[in-house]
């Protein structure tokens, strides 16, 4: 077994073929920065950013439609506070408040039974965005709402898979080599989530922690892998993630949520790559229909190419001059777990 340093004197001097390594959760990216993990490794291992922020992907007309049932009379829009300063294509839920919008944040979806129990003479609206990692809550609180027979309390989901996502970007990118896939939502699908992915695109798939340990661990796998022509799925998070994943949780998402195509904003449709309410849970539902958005990329705005691997969030020519937090343009710099606005925020002086 290697030690750290071991693994460390290896991957600063790796002289081989190019290696591009995309991570698609945003607190990997997050971790790769405080970590200074670029200035350990060798130039010639590039690391990437995929789509790892649910809130950036989350299409304009999506926060339209929470936007107007902010405004309606006796609505109320419950949200999570990630979810305040997205734009639409007018305002942001922040920015709704301001001119008279009912909006309120939560830290727990299943404080918002409590609320619309006492408050029936409004309807409360969630706002359930998220990967898989969120949905076996929003699976609960609609257990929930169905116990105690609540009929003003819907959700507006907006529910991705990571899976689909992937796979779209190794069928339309393939200067991609490998990719370290994400601990927290590998918690929920497995490990084995992946294994079709890896024979199919003969690519690595590693599952990390979120340690600098843990990334640089994933990223010797990686490059040994490549070496040696191996393409296969490593689970490096084995305190954490198993490989059929948690299946009380997947059963929980299968009872109430069936799977659909969605608008990915900064990249367009995938297919099958949202869970919707499944027909016999409508009721609950406060309009998640698909619809095929159609959304012009803000001029110079380059969220795609980012978001596919194409180029660093600083390669934009928008970013950090602006394109910023506090005016965010394009949909990587909305959340502070968007790649965008990770890298503003670790961007030198």
């Amino acid at each position: 077994m290697k030690t750290l340093q071991q693994v460390k004197t290896e991957l600063k001097e790796y002289d081989g073929e190019p290696i591009k390594i995309m991570e698609v959760c945003g607190t990997h990216t997050s971790s790769i920065f405080k970590n200074g993990i670029r200035s350990l490794i060798s130039p010639k291992i590039q690391l990437i950013s995929g789509p790892g922020c649910p809130v950036c992907v989350t299409a304009s007309a999506y926060i339209d439609k929470l936007v107007d049932f902010s405004l309606k009379e006796n609505y109320c829009v419950l949200t999570f506070g990630d979810m305040m300063k997205v734009k639409g294509n007018q305002l942001c839920l922040t920015q709704a408040s301001a001119i008279g919008g009912n909006v309120k944040i939560l830290y727990s979806p299943l404080d918002a039974v409590k609320i619309a129990m006492e408050n029936s003479q409004t309807q409360y609206i969630f706002a359930a965005v998220g990967f898989e990692t969120t949905t076996p809550i929003y699976a609960v609180l609609i257990e929930e709402i169905t116990k105690n027979n609540i009929k003003n309390l819907k959700l507006l989901t907006s529910l991705k898979t990571i899976i689909p996502a992937v796979s779209f970007i190794c069928e339309n990118e393939d200067k991609i080599d490998a990719f370290l896939s994400p601990g927290h939502v590998c918690v929920i699908i497995g490990s084995n989530a992946f294994n079709e992915l890896a024979k199919k695109y003969q690519k690595p798939f590693v599952v990390a922690g979120f340690e600098g340990e843990h990334i640089l661990a994933a990223i010797y796998e990686i490059v040994h892998q490549i070496k040696n022509k191996q393409f296969n799925v490593k689970n490096m998070y084995v305190n954490a993630v198993s490989e059929e994943g948690n299946i009380k949780a997947l059963t929980m998402i299968d009872k109430y949520f069936e799977k659909a195509d969605d608008y990915w904003r900064g990249i367009g449709i995938i297919k099958i790559s949202a869970l919707r309410l499944r027909p016999e849970f409508t009721e609950f539902d406060a309009g998640s229909t698909f619809e095929e958005y159609k959304e012009s990329p803000p001029k110079g705005c380059r969220c795609r190419d980012v978001i596919l691997g194409r180029i660093n969030p600083n390669e934009c020519p928008l970013f950090s001059t602006k394109c910023t937090p506090l005016n965010a343009i394009g949909p990587c710099m909305v959340s502070t777990e968007g790649v965008c606005g990770i890298w503003f925020k670790n961007r030198e002086a």
